[in-house]
């Protein structure tokens, strides 16, 4: 009885201690200063979204806007996979996209995930229709002075004619005086975003290894295999940065594991690093 009872309690044990890790988000902020940030973008808050695979945090994602909303974001980003290839919903997505875009201006660009489901113009549609910029390719300035510029790069899943460092490249030379913010899925691709010259890079797409180890790191992180080098935080070369999120869902592996979902604020400091 008293073997049965011990068994009891650390299966409850295991399955709150997972439930915890699965379900409730955390937060990390990280300073990026770059002499390029223009003064009036001082203090800046970019608000990161990643790889959120359809999970669902309360009713309609309600936590997760809320906790969106008490960061006070300037910007959200989103760097891909907001939906997952093994249980679509498109509707659950297209909601939450727009009810970020309630709160302040929403950049996307799209993931893996979007290009197995084999409907992503569906999704695009409806993520424009929500209030969405979808990034496809392309760029924006997002201040008058045409001194910031957030570009989008399709995930290297759609094969696009022109790679990610030749259309980066090419992206990068049409302006290099601004700040270059690119949103790009994959982190695995750190030397292509240094290379173009982009300034600061988001990315998702590793899930922080989904099993974090203390002084280890990731375990495993798609097309970066055992001990993946970019899954979480910020990453630095020459000047140059890239924010890696640890995403808020699960795709193939369904837990998380010293790994909570997360939500990456990202402050921006006018002046040398």
């Amino acid at each position: 009885m008293k073997r049965h009872l011990k068994k009891l309690c650390f299966a409850a044990a295991a399955a709150s201690f997972l439930y915890w890790q699965n379900n409730f988000i955390t937060e990390s902020t990280y300073i990026i200063k770059n002499e390029k940030i223009p003064s009036y973008f001082d203090g800046m808050r970019i608000v990161q979204i990643s790889d959120l695979q359809d999970a669902v945090f309360g009713k309609n994602n309600s936590r997760l806007i809320k906790k969106i909303e008490k960061q006070k974001p300037s910007i959200i980003v989103i760097t891909g996979d907001i939906i997952d290839c093994h249980r679509t919903d498109f509707l659950a997505a297209a909601r939450f996209a727009a009810e970020a875009a309630e709160i302040c201006p929403v950049y996307y660009v799209c993931g893996n995930h979007e290009g197995v489901t084999g409907k992503y113009d569906t999704l695009k549609k409806m993520l424009i229709s929500a209030g969405v910029e979808v990034l496809d390719n392309r760029w924006v300035y997002i201040d008058s002075e045409k001194k910031v510029r957030i570009t989008g790069v399709v995930d290297p899943y759609f094969k696009p004619k022109e790679d990610v460092g030749e259309f980066l490249e090419r992206a990068m030379e049409q302006d290099r005086e601004c700040f270059n913010i690119v949103l790009c899925h994959r982190p695995e691709l750190f030397e292509t975003y240094i290379k173009s010259g982009a300034d600061l890079t988001f990315c998702g797409h590793a899930h922080g290894g989904q099993i974090r180890l203390p002084f280890i790191g990731g375990l495993f992180a798609p097309h970066q295999g055992l001990f993946p080098k970019y899954t979480s935080g910020v990453y630095s070369k020459n000047g140059k940065s890239m924010v890696v999120s640890r995403g808020l869902g699960n795709s193939t592996f369904p837990f998380r594991i010293f790994n909570r979902p997360e939500i990456v604020v990202s402050v921006l400091k006018s002046g040398r690093e």
